[in-house]
């Protein structure tokens, strides 16, 4: 069964243009980013004095910025540590998401209102505020500190939604006969639930990346994330906010990367929703018809 459903999503996503498209895409910044600094012959903190601001030539294939260091290799740096920073960042809060929701909707009363009560309280808090004061008492432990910050405040809403399809599942006959026959709460979950809800899962944390990327991007343009030497894309974008128009390779080349790097996550997480789940998408397919009408 599950073999043949898997067979089916590698069909959808394959006939998708969107999964091909994002796929592509993404395949094609993975490759850049962790196989392009090899091609250079420039370090991200290699500094070439006798190239201050340099447009693209032969010598430095995207130009300098303007103490002379490598647009190429910056970009191919920044783009590393953004992906990096995303993708820990969106797989910790889809798992925390995935543990608070399953634990309120599952196991219900006094659980529930005390995970609910923080999901509440965490959504009123000022999370970019919270993320900006914390953030410089964290520099001494690295950019993975950024990582556990934006995961801490990412997983809420995701919470409530696995939440509610938790307390659906749990009446379901199959869950009911598991639990009746004595099927410990755990390996309920594990094998009844949690499989049940993979598809909104994974698509979740697809999507997660494109978000934590961009709140790494935010913190860093204002200083509070990646600090030098190391850069992201939001450091470089920072650095060249001031010169888009009087040498628009040392901006225009980080913000293209970032703009491409969201839209190829957005593309894949898109098509793996309407891949795991086309009945859904077939509703939303049709809804849209029948408005038209």
């Amino acid at each position: 069964m599950r073999s043949a459903r898997g067979a089916a999503v590698r069909r959808r996503l394959v006939r998708s243009p969107g999964a091909v498209a994002g796929g592509a895409l993404l395949l094609g910044l993975f490759l850049f980013a962790f196989a392009g600094p090899h091609l250079s012959g420039w370090g991200y903190a290699d500094i070439d004095y006798s190239a201050l601001h340099r447009p693209p030539d032969a010598r430095h294939w995207l130009g300098t910025n303007r103490i002379g260091q490598d647009v190429y290799a910056q970009c191919a740096r920044g783009l590393q540590k953004s992906l990096l920073i995303g993708a820990l960042a969106a797989g910790f809060s889809t798992g925390l998401a995935a543990v608070v929701g399953v634990c309120a909707g599952y196991f219900g009363g006094w659980a529930d209102r005390a995970l609910m009560l923080l999901v509440d309280l965490m959504l009123v808090v000022p999370a970019f505020l919270v993320l900006v004061v914390v953030a410089p008492r964290l520099r001494a432990f690295g950019w993975l500190a950024y990582v556990g910050l934006i995961a801490a405040f990412g997983w809420m809403v995701t919470a409530r939604a696995v939440r509610a399809m938790t307390r659906s599942l749990k009446e379901r006959q199959f869950v009911l006969v598991a639990r009746h026959m004595g099927v410990g709460p755990v390996v309920v979950i594990r094998r009844h639930i949690l499989p049940h809800m993979a598809s909104f899962l994974v698509t979740d944390a697809t999507v997660a990346v494109a978000g934590a990327v961009i709140s790494e991007t935010g913190l860093s343009y204002f200083g509070f994330g990646v600090q030098p030497p190391d850069v992201s894309l939001g450091t470089l974008i920072a650095d060249a906010a001031d010169v888009p128009t009087t040498y628009p390779w040392m901006f225009c080349f980080p913000a293209g990367l970032l703009v491409l790097l969201v839209l190829a996550f957005h593309l894949i997480g898109d098509a793996l929703r309407a891949a795991l789940d086309p009945e859904a998408e077939a509703l939303v397919v049709g809804g849209a018809a029948g408005s038209r009408v």
